[in-house]
């Protein structure tokens, strides 16, 4: 059975060349330190190199789980027709909510 993805528009790309580096500062404990060298020498890395690494693939996976989204072809049609098509009418608080000047504005 064929799959559908949906996927929501991120404001910048997974890939996308930061114009300057900045710096992250960490206290840790020496028994985690430790375990993260051996991990980041195992994969012939520096610490730097294991901790940038995996900070940025666990952010992609945080925020994909929060953008992406597979359905039985069935079932996306019918989410993209009930859901995405027909939305429901919007009520008192998105109104209120809605008609607010952004801060940036003000």
């Amino acid at each position: 059975m064929t799959k559908r993805t949906g996927l929501a528009e991120s404001p910048a790309p997974f890939d996308a060349q930061p114009s300057d580096k900045g710096t992250i500062n960490l206290r840790i404990e020496s028994n985690t330190r430790a375990l993260i060298d051996e991990a980041a020498a195992m994969l012939g890395k520096t610490r730097t190199e294991f901790m940038i690494d995996t900070a940025r693939r666990q952010a992609i996976d945080v925020l994909l789980d929060q953008r992406l989204f597979v359905l039985e072809t069935g079932t996306y049609d019918a989410f993209v027709q009930q859901a995405l098509d027909n939305p429901p009418t919007p009520g008192p608080k998105l109104k209120r909510l809605l008609a607010r000047k952004p801060v940036w504005e003000a």
